[in-house]
This record gives C-alpha cells, structure tokens and sequence, in this order.
C-alpha cells in the first residue's frame, strides 16, 4: 500500500510503498477513502524537519539538554549515531481519516467488516486503529465530511473547556481550520462570535458562516475592538487558535476578557505570562488536549478501557460523535473550507505547496475501486495477505558496510523494528554478511523503512510469513517482551534457530514452554541478547580473572534513571518491569564472568516516594564458587552520574570498568588504564559470535543451561521472592 512519510532528518516528504497492517485485538482495519491534511499541524513538521541542526536544536531546548547529557555519559560518538538514527526514522503524516472497516480484531465492540469509519489513521491506503480512536459515520454524513471528525474534535474539546452559555459573547483568534470550525459550533451554540485574523479571506469566510471580523494588522487595535464589541464589558471567553511563537494572543485574550472570564488555547503560542493580566480579573486560563479526555492515556486509547460515561461525559471517541452528529444535523457548512482536492498518487505535489498556498481543507482522496461507492459494501472486503509483503528493490545505502566474514548461507528473518533495532542491532548484524531476506513488524512503515535501510528483501507486517518462509534458518526477535516466548516458541516448532532480546520470557509458565519447545526441536538453537558479556572490556576482565582462583566479589552499580510508570516497559503484561526486562543483563554479566552458577539470590527493594514501579532495588547474588556480586539498580539518580559502573574484587586487586568504555586496574599487575575510543557494549561481537555459530552449525554461543538460570533468577528477584538452587 502508499503511505505518506516524512524523514524528520531532512524534511522529505515521501509517498512510499509499504506493508499494509494487521487488526491486532481491539483494533479495526480501515481502508482509507478520504484523509484530511491538517496544514497548521503538517506544516509545522515539515518545516522543523527541513531546519537544520542548529534550528532544530533552537526549537527543542530539552532535547539539546539529553543530548549533552549522554555525550557526558556514553561520549560523542554514541551520541552522533543515535541522534542520527532517531532523525531517520520516519514520521506519518495525518491524523483525520475515513473510509471502510474491512478487517475487526477481537474485542473491538461495536465495529464490524463494512461500517464506514472516521478514525485517527494517517494518511495510508490502509490505516490500523484502536477501536477508541474511530467512530462510526452515519449515513447522512459524506466521506468528504467525515473526513474532518478528527481536526473538528479539536476544535471541539476546546469549546468544551471553555464553556460557553447561549448568548454569551466568544472571541476566536485565528481563523484557520479549526478556528473557522469553531466559529461554527459557537454559533449552533448560540454564541456571539468575534473572530480575528489578519487573513481578510478567512475574515470573510467566517462572515459566512455568522461571526462578526476584525482583520488584524499594525493599526488595529483587537482589544479595543472586542471592549467596542461588548459595549464596554468585555467578552466572556477567548478561544485562541492561531499558530505563532508570540504571546500577545493571550496577553491580548486577558486584556478584552470580562471579569472571571475564560481564556482556552487550542492552538500554540507564547506563553509568557503576565500575572497582572489574570490577577484582577480572577481569570481562567487553560490548554486544551487534542481530542478530549482518554488522549495519550495508553489504557484508554492503546487497551481500549473506556471510562465511564456517567463521569467522563466527553471523551475522544464521543468528541467525534458528536462533531458527526453535527454533520449529519447540517449544523455546519464544511464545503467552503473544502480548498484542494489531490489524489494520493499525487500528494507530494500539495506538500510542496503546502508553505505557498493560503490552504485550508485539503482533501486526499484515494482509488474507491471499480464501483466507487461509498455505502462502503463493496469496499468492506477482507485484505490480500499479498498487500502485507512488499519487495525492497530500492538501493541500499549501506551497501559499501565492510560484510567480513561473509556467511551468505545464513538466511535471516527479523521480527521487530523499534528504535533499538535499527539503531544498534541492525547494523551489527549487517556487517557478518548474513543474508537479510525479510523483516516484519506491525508497523508496516518502520519495516519497509528499517529494510530498505538495511538491505533486506522484504518487508511484511505478517510475522507468521517468517516462520513459514523454508529458506529462512534463522530469527531475530526484536519485539515488546510479552512476545518473547511466545514467538521464541513458534520459531523452535517451525525448526528454526532462534535469536531473542531480553528478556527471555515474563513468567514461569513461559519459562516452561520454552523449555519444552527447546528440547521437542529439532534443531535447537537458541539464544539471548545479552551483549554485555560479548564487549571488549567484558572480555579483557575475563582474561584478567583466569588467572586468579580465589573468589570474586562484584559490585555493579546501574545508573538506569526513572521511567514513567506509563512507559510500556513497566507494565507487568507487556514490559515485565525493569528488573526483570533490563536488569536481567546484569544478572547474566555477573554470572558470565563468575563462571559458575548461581546458587541464591535475594533482592531488597526502596519504598516510598518514587518507588512506585518497583525498579530501585539491591540484588545480592551468591555463586558456586564462592563469590558474591551485588547489582545496584537504581532509578533515583541524576543521568550526569555514569549510567553502569562494574567493580570487582579479588587477590588484592581491583577492577573497575565504567560504562563499558575505560577499564581500571588497581594492585593488578598488566592491567592499568584501558581506555576505548568510544562506549562498545558488545552488540558487534555479539552479532559476529550469532553469525559464526549459525554459519558453522554449531550451539549458541551462551549455553542454553545459562540462559534458563539466568531467567529463572530474573524471574524470582523480579517478584521479591528469594532463589535458591
């Protein structure tokens, strides 16, 4: 299918071709018909991603601060290549989308295979959401209409925030979209309506559509305008939705306000507020959220849980209801801001224009097939499994990568495609020379991206195609942890040999399951990412303790930072939480350079405040032959303090390795100051030692006995019980 992307690194705008999704449960398949261009929004990314890096640095203060943060930590070159890597990836454009269910994962209530559809998709042939996030279009209501659902429940929510009663008097700053669509719910509200703008076009439009104009410019004076307005009194409320750095759109709303008056932003400006402004008039001010109650909350809008109707009266999904009940009501007249109509094929032509044109509502409109009907019967048929694989034949820009040693007759499939996939993992593993046939993930754009990228064949949103794929002999698992096992599994019945992230499995029922599918396989190969045993100065210490057989005591101190309990990661079905998720490296570092295996393990955990994830804790591990180690996984420090910081003692001497980058020795003989050019965790060792062993046949490099010990204890300290073996 076509999907309209943007590089974020260069500002490009690309109509590329890539797999269509998969209904997942709760969610719902759309074939697109109509999809709206928000210009105010779009634009805005287009011009950030064609800013340069000063610019962009200049719009993202934050942003510039993580940055010198991590060169602080991990040093410039990480750095660069993740700040390279994450500018690369491609953005979706659009958010305003109708056209037909054809496919209704399990659990979407309410939805079924030819409903015609408003949702949040963007612009794509096929858009895949979660049944939160559409609505249902009536009968009555176009899909030129509908198409505007989303950006109307912008405007929308705003209005809600400001609540205005019949006959009270509104100011509207901004007449762009959303502004002249609020224009339009104030007046079936039955509100007076001042709009403002120094467009005298849009002036006139919202003319039409029953508000009184001022256009702005250097001799009008809008405050002394909307007091003329309201004969002296001020207006009830301002609802500003203009677009611009300034603040004197809100410093202007409170100086024409009434007392207790209510001033709600929808669009963006400024903030720099005066407390002058607000402090005698006791006034209201707030920034509305999008589409209502329910966004960015991952429950409601990733999960599907609802909340209440009788407490939560207005949320994302009943916004666009409602915004459709208007429509079908015709309490608004969409045509006039109806300004362009381009199909798909030729959307980057409206992209290039879209900084020239005084534009407005710009519609793409997308091939409806030979009936084109839009009661959406003919249209609601299942999609070809064919249109979730796409060949990649475009050039591949790391064709010059150094492949040595090449091991051609390795055939990798990769399940997955996130940040650390294509930032890390990828172009390790594209330098053993294996041969990279195909890569799934269900987004169908990241897979496509992340392939071309990377020189692999396809790309699919179906990851059952790998299994079943007989050339490939082996997968990579790059994805969310409760999938894990699951597809670790899979992949042992279908006979192939099987790489994993960490962690291996989130409970012991999965730790189980993997072991039968282990020793049922034909061929079994597994193994897990942990790196760190693979790294340079991992190695080097390795070397360093063979020599000394006295017991070891270790120290490991993890800097990890707080993760809002928001974050997937924290989420015990998805993500496991972090002990489990990524402190399970430590674990098997430790149990790697013991060299023999755990025989306890305790963990003591912080209480209080900011303790909430359960992710500050002490891992005391106690090891066959005598030595101790203890793992320090804090999420309270500062990031300007070194992320991991690895001490070992024994004999008399000392090791100390921080952050996998300088290595030193303390009364240990041939071991001073090893210092790295830059941070190397081990991710290329790694993928070379997966590739030799896949090449040649032979076990996985970490032996499968190691790996379920590893899980088994993770498992334990996770859930603050003791192990014992």
């Amino acid at each position: 299918m076509k999907q309209v992307l943007q590089n974020l690194g260069s500002g490009e705008t690309l109509l590329a071709e890539v797999p269509a999704p998969v209904a997942s449960p709760g969610q719902v398949l759309v074939r697109t018909c109509r999809s709206l261009v928000s210009v105010g929004t779009e634009r805005m990314l287009l011009e950030f991603g064609r800013a340069n890096w000063l610019e962009k640095a200049r719009q993202q203060p934050d942003k510039v601060t993580q940055v010198l943060q991590k060169i602080r930590t991990d040093g410039l070159l990480p750095t660069l290549d993740a700040v390279r890597s994450k500018l690369d990836q491609p953005i979706a454009l659009g958010y305003s989308n109708a056209g037909v269910a054809v496919e209704v994962g399990s659990g979407a209530e309410g939805f079924v295979s030819g409903d015609r559809v408003l949702s949040n998709g963007p612009h794509a042939e096929y858009v895949c959401v979660p049944k939160n996030l559409c609505a249902r279009i009536p009968d009555a209501v176009s899909f030129d209409h509908a198409a505007f659902g989303v950006v109307g429940a912008i405007g929308l929510q705003g209005i809600r925030l400001l609540g205005p009663a019949l006959g009270e008097s509104v100011v509207v700053t901004g007449l762009g979209l959303i502004g002249l669509l609020c224009v339009q719910m104030l007046r079936a509200n039955g509100c007076r309506v001042l709009g403002m703008d120094p467009d005298t076009a849009k002036c006139a439009l919202a003319r039409q559509f029953g508000a009184e104009t001022v256009a702005l410019g250097p001799q009008v004076d809008a405050v002394e305008v909307a007091l003329g307005w309201t004969g002296g009194r001020g207006v009830d409320g301002v609802l500003i939705a203009a677009s611009t750095s300034s603040s004197e759109p809100v410093h202007q709303g409170a100086k024409m306000c009434r007392k207790r008056g209510r001033i709600v932003l929808v669009g963006v400006t400024g903030l720099e507020l005066a407390r002058a402004d607000f402090y005698e008039k006791e006034l209201t001010f707030q920034v509305s959220c999008s589409y209502g109650p329910g966004r960015y909350d991952p429950d409601y809008e990733q999960k599907g849980r609802d909340y209440p109707y009788g407490l939560v009266r207005w949320t994302e999904q009943r916004n666009f209801e409602a915004f459709l009940g208007l429509l079908a009501q015709r309490r608004l007249d969409l045509d006039p801001l109806i300004t362009q109509r381009v199909p798909l094929d030729r959307a980057l032509s409206a992209y290039d224009k879209l900084g020239r044109d005084r534009a407005l509502g710009i519609l793409l409109e997308y091939d409806l097939g030979p009936s084109g009907s839009e009661r959406g019967t003919t249209l609601g048929q299942p999609l070809g499994q064919s249109a979730r694989t796409v060949a990649l034949s475009e050039a591949n820009p790391l064709a010059t990568l150094s492949a040595q040693p090449t091991h051609r007759a390795v055939v990798i499939g990769l399940i997955g495609a996130g940040n650390y996939t294509g930032q890390v993992l990828l172009p390790a593993l594209r330098r053993t020379g294996v041969r990279l046939k195909t890569i799934a993930s269900v987004v169908g754009a990241m897979a496509a991206h992340q392939g071309r990228k990377f020189g692999f064949e396809h790309a699919t949103t179906e990851s059952e195609s790998v299994f079943q794929d007989p050339e490939i002999n082996a997968v990579l698992l790059t994805t969310y942890h409760d999938s894990h096992a699951p597809l670790v599994v899979r992949g042992l019945q279908a006979g192939q040999r099987v790489f994993v992230e960490k962690p291996l499995c989130l409970s012991r029922a999965q730790l189980e399951a993997v072991r039968a599918a282990h020793a049922a396989a034909r061929n079994p190969f597994l193994m897990v990412g942990y790196n760190r045993r693979f790294a340079p100065q991992t190695a080097r210490i390795k070397s360093l303790l063979a020599a000394r057989r006295e017991p070891r005591v270790f120290v490991f101190t993890a800097n990890a930072g707080r993760v809002p309990p928001s974050h997937w990661t924290q989420d015990p079905a998805v993500g496991g939480g972090r002990i489990l998720g990524e402190a399970c490296h430590y674990i098997d570092l430790l149990r790697h350079l013991a060299g023999a295996p755990v025989v306890s393990a305790d963990a003591v955990f912080a209480h209080g405040v900011g303790a909430e994830c359960g992710d500050t804790a002490t891992l005391q591990l106690r090891f066959a032959d005598g030595s101790i180690g203890t793992v320090h996984y804090l999420a309270n420090g500062s990031k300007a303090f070194p992320k991991e910081r690895l001490e070992i003692f024994c004999g008399g001497g000392v090791l100390q390795l921080d952050n996998f980058r300088v290595l030193r020795g303390f009364g240990w003989p041939g071991c001073g100051r090893d210092r790295l050019w830059r941070q190397d965790k081990g991710h290329g060792a790694e993928m070379a030692a997966l590739a030799a062993a896949l090449a040649a046949g032979e076990p996985s490099p970490i032996p499968f006995e190691e790996l379920i010990e590893v899980a088994e204890v993770s498992l334990r300290l996770a859930a603050g019980e003791s192990y014992r073996r």
